[in-house]
């Protein structure tokens, strides 16, 4: 398995078709923004079986990358792509060969990357700049997801008491600090009942995402007012008489 984005420039790269525009890689057409789209929070199990950089496929005429290699209920998987040794190595749960992990697209970041054109003896003949995507993942132990997808399901639920619920899982007071936030900004700045509903629906929705995702959590402190992290204006005092003008 592996991302467009993260793979680096190959013997075929075609720059544009003609016909429709499209950005290509290596005579495919880059993943649209539905495929993207479906590919992000896919999570992945398997135990870890090996990691390291690598070139891209194991190809010699590829450039540097990095790999994890999994086995999963399907069979061995091999993951490709540069933030992946981050992800490893930042990782809460510290992940080790021959641990059940989880590995997941949790975003796309809009780069640009250095398209190669090699001849057979793997000799680089043209390169240029493309825009692409690369992923941003998560990989933890299995442990990590489920428990984030229980702290998702405390998060989700209007109805729950917040101080019991922080009391319990200490992690998320940031997460409901940020919800309590957005309520007091709605509450100042938007009139109409329906859109501060939406807008409330919204940001609850974007931090339970988060948050099941296995992305870091928020860390907020919440001021009085929202409107406390408003930049003050100041009135200048008039000068004195005995102080010069300037």
């Amino acid at each position: 398995m592996s991302d467009e984005a993260d793979k680096p420039g190959g013997r075929a790269s075609i720059p544009r078709s003609a016909a429709s525009g499209a950005l290509r890689y290596e005579g495919k057409e880059r993943p649209s923004p539905r495929e993207l789209s479906r590919r992000l929070g896919q999570l992945v199990v398997g135990r870890l079986m090996e990691h390291g950089r690598a070139n891209y496929q194991f190809r010699a005429d590829q450039d540097p990358s990095y790999y994890l290699k999994v086995l999963s209920s399907r069979g061995a998987k091999t993951l490709w792509g540069k933030d992946l040794e981050r992800a490893l190595s930042a990782s809460e749960t510290q992940a080790k060969i021959g641990d059940l992990i989880g590995a997941r697209r949790v975003s796309h970041e809009a780069v640009t990357i250095t398209a190669r054109e090699r001849d057979s003896d793997g000799r680089v003949v043209s390169q240029e700049a493309q825009l692409a995507h690369r992923t941003r993942w998560v990989v933890e132990k299995v442990k990590f997801f489920a428990d984030r997808a229980r702290l998702a399901r405390q998060l989700r639920d209007e109805q729950i008491d917040v101080r019991e619920s922080v009391r319990a899982h200490p992690e998320l007071k940031s997460s409901f600090l940020s919800v309590r936030a957005a309520e007091e900004f709605a509450e100042q700045r938007i009139a109409d009942p329906k859109d501060r509903v939406r807008f409330l629906d919204l940001v609850r929705g974007a931090l339970v995402g988060s948050v099941q995702k296995g992305e870091p959590l928020p860390s907020v402190q919440l001021r009085n007012r929202v409107t406390a992290a408003e930049p003050r204006i100041s009135t200048p005092r008039p000068p004195r008489r005995d102080e010069p003008t300037r």
